[in-house]
């Protein structure tokens, strides 16, 4: 199971995202990295799988276009949340897998070819539709994306824990490559994640606490 690392970026800096509250969102200027500049964080961090989320775009008031192409070639493989809403906002660049939130995309997913999918979950629900996660995980099915994200939204840096219960219903819904994100919380939670099938697991917080180590993040998989 890949092990992801999360940086959410706003302003021009790493930030520490929790519960979905972005507008309370801060520079991560503690935990395992001394920098909350980019590009110095993944090199000082040295992640084999990255995933960015450009809170910038994804809110309309910016973007990191060139710093995330920048990271994304310190890395085997990044996947990218930059708010799509057209097919044609794909990002180019080497290593860059392009993810399509449920949260920005619009309700036809059909328009989209290739990429990610991320469904974007607060409360059970799917956001901003409101539709039963398992159900949209049925229509990606149909739709041939390169991999789906159960992105739980409200959990991200809360260390909640993982609902363990609609795990195995999700990944029993789809036949590809799944991620899961959202308060991953110890390495219990990565054990129950990869028994329950999933490809990978999207964490932070647990990593700069200290309850993940590092070295796991850096060689990409459960060690």
């Amino acid at each position: 199971m890949e092990i992801v690392l999360a940086m959410d970026l706003r302003h021009g800096k790493v930030v520490h995202g929790k519960a979905g509250n972005r507008a309370a969102y801060l520079p991560l200027d503690w935990g395992v990295s001394s920098t909350a500049e980019p590009i110095s964080y993944i090199s000082e961090l040295r992640p084999k799988y990255l995933y960015i989320a450009d809170l910038d775009r994804i809110e309309k008031t910016g973007s990191h276009d060139d710093v995330i192409r920048a990271c994304a070639k310190k890395v085997v493989c990044c996947y990218v949340d930059r708010g799509i809403r057209t097919p044609n906002e794909y990002l180019s660049g080497n290593h860059i897998v392009n993810i399509i939130g449920t949260e920005t995309c619009g309700d036809d997913l059909s328009r989209y070819h290739g990429g990610f999918l991320s469904i974007d979950i607060k409360r059970g629900k799917v956001v901003p539709s409101g539709r039963i996660p398992v159900d949209v995980v049925v229509e990606a099915e149909r739709l041939g994306f390169e991999g789906c994200i159960i992105l739980n939204l409200g959990a991200v840096g809360t260390r909640s824990g993982i609902e363990l219960s609609s795990l195995r219903s999700l990944r029993s819904a789809y036949t590809g490559k799944l991620l899961y994100g959202g308060g991953v919380a110890t390495k219990t939670d990565l054990h129950r994640l990869a028994d329950s099938g999933f490809d990978g697991a999207i964490i932070a917080t647990a990593v700069h606490c200290g309850e993940i180590p590092l070295a796991w993040v850096q060689e990409g998989c459960l060690c």
